[in-house]
């Protein structure tokens, strides 16, 4: 079967490669092109006696999740090196901007024998970490054949993926049998892999890194020219925001200077969601044009909200946020955050930003991805609705400060309860690779 799935990648690499190359920037695709065909530039390393770890997130969310994983690892171990790859260039965006002062940022070579034999042969990592259970058959034999430790951290499996897994049950056996040691993020997930064929000897549970990720407290300069109240939708989808945005607009004639922020998942829908919200009627704005502002015109602007204004425009806006990596902190500015990805069937995206901040959060009733959220809803901080309910809970949160505040701190509360995933991967870690070499003995990453 591996030289099937080879074969099959092979022949899909090799067609998309034109069109992959095309799409990235310009400044990108030379680094990129070469470090996909394992040609990857290194800074020196002396590897007598230095533990070398590579860790592979595929994309933002992924690296938004391990980066206090790869923080504490440096900071307990200051003289390991450590790797990070990533598939996207969105991913590569915000590793560089997280981790890049302690580590490697590389793209994730394909996962292709004849180049991977070549790379985890130059690189000699001691341990191969891939985060939420993204699977690469080919670079996992590769490790494993060479015996160097196979780890899952932080390891999810969605409804999605696991009914996927089990219709190739005989060839997603064998990769998982490459895996040392599974660190799943709950129990619910530890049963789906065992149930995959792992022995049970080879799971545990260790939590969500999510519940160590502290938010970068970094605003744009544009967030101080926000008047009144503001709800925060994060990562929507195709058919959500329009929804949103009609709710918003409906709300704006009740609560003046209302502000809507808008997050689109995707990059490339930010014109499309520009374009409809514009043929709304409603004023919008991109927050990558306020950021260009000058500080002379942000001044203006606030002097005329202070002569009477209260918003950017006068009634309803609409920010979309069409800036990589600000989306974490912009939740601690809001009064209501709303959960992209869960009112149509995605299975939502991660609640945990705006929890750390104490903020209360409407989910809609597509969450499957985050199993956790029921103890959300069990304690009151969060709510779930569908999109005829909208309305009413944002109205109702809106114009009740008491209750966004008790609703903000218990969801506070529940996410420090639920932290601690960090150390207790780290020591499943530290069990699968000698990490604790004396300092004397090794070259820092410099």
């Amino acid at each position: 079967m591996f030289v099937i799935y080879s074969f099959l990648y092979f022949l899909a690499a090799a067609l998309l490669l034109p069109f992959e190359y095309a799409k990235r920037p310009v400044a990108l695709r030379k680094r990129w092109l070469k470090e996909k065909l394992g040609f990857i530039d290194l800074l020196p390393v002396t590897r007598q006696d230095s533990t070398l770890l590579w860790i592979h997130a595929v994309s933002m969310g992924e690296v938004i999740s391990a980066t206090p994983f790869i923080r504490e690892i440096r900071k307990r171990y200051p003289a390991i090196r450590i790797i990070v790859s990533t598939i996207t260039d969105t991913g590569q965006k915000v590793a560089r901007e997280r981790v890049a002062d302690i580590a490697d940022v590389v793209y994730l070579p394909f996962d292709l024998g004849f180049i991977l034999k070549r790379v985890v042969g130059t690189i000699k990592p001691d341990a191969f970490i891939t985060i939420e259970t993204e699977l690469w058959p080919n670079i996992f034999r590769i490790c494993s054949q060479k015996r160097i430790p196979v780890l899952v951290m932080n390891g999810r499996l969605s409804d999605k993926s696991f009914k996927g897994y089990k219709r190739i049950r005989f060839f997603i056996k064998g990769v998982l049998q490459s895996v040392d040691m599974f660190g799943m993020q709950d129990e619910t997930y530890a049963e789906r892999i065992e149930d995959l064929g792992v022995e049970r000897t080879r799971i545990t549970v260790t939590g969500n890194f999510k519940f160590d990720t502290r938010p970068q407290n970094k605003l744009p300069e544009w967030s101080e020219l926000l008047r009144g109240q503001v709800i925060l939708a994060g990562s929507t989808h195709e058919g959500e925001e329009e929804i949103i945005v009609s709710v918003a607009a409906r709300l704006g004639r009740e609560i003046p200077g209302l502000t809507l922020i808008l997050a689109p998942r995707h990059p490339e829908r930010f014109a499309v969601v520009e374009e409809r919200i514009r043929a709304s009627s409603l004023p919008c704005i991109r927050s990558s044009e306020m950021t260009r502002w000058s500080a002379a015109k942000r001044r203006e602007i606030v002097k005329n909200q202070e002569a009477g204004g209260s918003n950017l425009f006068s009634g309803t806006s609409v920010v979309i946020l069409d800036s990589v990596g600000e989306l974490a902190s912009l939740y601690g500015i809001c009064d209501v955050a709303v959960i992209g990805g869960s009112f149509i069937e995605h299975g939502g995206h991660n609640p945990l930003e705006p929890a750390f901040w104490g903020k209360p959060i409407l989910c809609g009733p597509h969450m499957e991805n985050f199993p956790f959220i029921g103890d959300f809803y069990r304690e009151g901080a969060a709510r779930e609705s569908d999109t005829e309910g909208l309305y009413d809970h944002l109205k109702d949160l809106i114009q009740s400060p008491e209750r966004r505040k008790a609703m903000g701190e218990k969801a506070k509360a529940l996410h420090h309860k639920k932290a601690g995933a960090v150390d207790r991967a780290i020591a499943v870690l530290e069990c699968h690779v000698k990490l604790s070499l004396p300092l004397s003995h090794k070259e820092p990453f410099s």
